[in-house]
């Protein structure tokens, strides 16, 4: 539902000029008394702001300026800011806002309500804006030419670009028990270690919270005892090796594929790296450097990921996202990500939910058969609660929380989450937000932004106010989309 538009209009007596265009400025994030201050009032006319109609916690002003660049920030109960979520840089009036303002009217025609909580984080990111009128569509040059641009970018740059300038990987040996193994993804707050034999001197495969919700699903129904011991005296070697067994068994009953370790050098080129992560259906690909002419040992450089190209892609294009004219599309305008289908639609995948009640059970074979990383948790009105990841199974490690849960269908997924939730801000939030959401209106360049942060894979799309779950996209969606990358082929 969008809210109405109250009559804030200001005329700003600071800017002059033969063209003025309206610009609305919105202050999202809560105060009493809000007031908008910047270049184009030489910073020395504060302009009040108005609370929206229905929605006193978000303040908008319009104004009229001449095209081309501006700062600004805003006065908040007496203290300076400035929104973060918004493009921003360091200069003598401290940390401000920039835009740069063109020649057509910025006003948008409707706007909608977010519904700002200290601890759910459940807002719309950073654009509070429904867009409401013609939308772009999207043409078959305007993909070739962006798919083209891409993988030019993707095929001349390789993974030494994704390597951090300082930082750790983490690695552990497969004799480990699997119960310590348990504990040190929790207490590291990572999702995915590669593993280490000695005998071979490389390494061998890697370990991941899926592995867990594969152990806890096997034992769930024995019992903690048996859970608790089955982790002391299992190695990472025996419970990989039993692991292999049943896929090949499952394998060759006409089954799925069984996933081969898979790894990449440095100077492999970026598109290689995505393709090996798609191709393998895999979270991550170690990057390991074999080069070395002395025979000592490879050296683990980094855990490739999607997110971590897509930061690339991000960094490379921003300040020529013209050249890519499929980013400024939106999401709701291009066949990307898996959505809830209409009302008598019966070729769409249907999208997995599942209700704060459910089972902890429920969710983890979900998880496995539905291959997700993580599954949205909505009320009967199919509004957004949460969201249960593969990664918080990994929190169950804190204090021993597994020993609590005697069969995985007896816990809902709401006491699940209440058993490791000190550890929440541990693990894979940006920011301490558990996820992200997004409208069917964002176009795709601030969709993939948003996706390109750390522990960020999926995206919910919600609609507008009401937070009614309509789709997911992933980061393997948007890469398959920007690759033309359809099962093994390419579109």
């Amino acid at each position: 539902m969008f809210g109405a538009v109250t009559d804030t209009r200001h005329q700003s007596t600071a800017v002059s000029g033969p063209t003025l265009i309206p610009k609305r400025f919105v202050w999202p994030y809560g105060g009493s008394r809000v007031f908008l201050s910047g270049s184009f009032t030489r910073w020395s006319e504060h302009i009040p702001m108005s609370p929206m109609e229905g929605c006193p916690s978000v303040f908008q002003v319009i104004c009229s300026l001449t095209p081309g660049y501006h700062q600004y920030k805003f006065n908040v109960d007496g203290e300076w800011r400035h929104d973060e979520q918004q493009p921003f840089v360091s200069g003598i009036y401290g940390v401000v806002n920039t835009m740069l303002l063109g020649r057509e009217p910025d006003i948008l025609p409707s706007i909608f309500c977010p519904e700002i909580t200290g601890r759910s984080h459940m807002e719309v990111d950073s654009d509070v804006f429904g867009h409401v009128g013609a939308i772009p569509r999207m043409s078959e040059s305007d993909l070739e030419v962006s798919r083209n641009r891409i993988s030019i970018f993707l095929s001349t740059h390789t993974a030494y670009e994704l390597l951090p300038k300082s930082g750790k990987v983490v690695c552990l040996d497969i004799t480990l028990p699997v119960k310590e193994a348990f504990h040190v993804l929790y207490e590291e707050g990572v999702p995915t270690v590669p593993l280490w034999d000695s005998c071979k001197s490389q390494i061998v495969g890697v370990l991941s919270a899926m592995d867990f919700i594969l152990i806890l699903r096997e034992l769930g129904n024995h019992g903690s005892d048996l859970t608790e011991k089955q982790l002391q005296t299992h190695t990472i070697a025996a419970w990989k090796e039993g692991k292999l067994q049943q896929q090949q068994k499952i394998d060759s009953n006409g089954g799925s594929f069984t996933r081969h370790f898979v790894q990449a050098g440095p100077h492999d080129y970026l598109k290689d790296v995505a393709l090996k992560i798609l191709q393998n259906k895999v979270a991550t690909v170690p990057i390991v450097d074999s080069s070395s002419s002395d025979g000592s040992f490879p050296d683990l450089l980094h855990l490739a990921s999607l997110s971590g190209i897509l930061k690339c892609i991000c960094r490379h294009f921003e300040n020529s996202l013209s050249s890519l004219p499929i980013l400024q599309i939106p999401i709701g305008s291009i066949p990307l990500g898996t959505w809830v289908p209409k009302v008598g639609e019966t070729n769409r995948q249907p999208l997995v939910k599942l209700g704060p009640n459910d089972s902890l059970g429920a969710a983890l074979s979900l998880l496995v058969q539905a291959e997700v990383s993580s599954i949205p948790i909505v009320d009967d009105n199919d509004s957004l609660l949460d969201i249960y990841s593969r990664s918080d199974i990994t929190a169950l490690a804190k204090d021993k929380a597994y020993e609590q849960i005697t069969t995985l269908d007896e816990i809902s997924i709401s006491q699940a989450l209440l058993l490791g939730q000190d550890a929440n801000s541990r693990y894979s939030y940006h920011h301490g937000q558990r996820y992200y959401m997004c409208l069917r209106s964002d176009p795709l360049h601030q969709v993939m932004e948003r996706l390109a942060n750390p522990g960020v894979r999926r995206l919910v799309i919600v609609e507008a106010g009401s937070k009614r779950v309509e789709g997911i996209i992933s980061l393997s969606d948007v890469f398959r989309f920007l690759l033309g990358y359809v099962g093994h082929h390419f579109t």
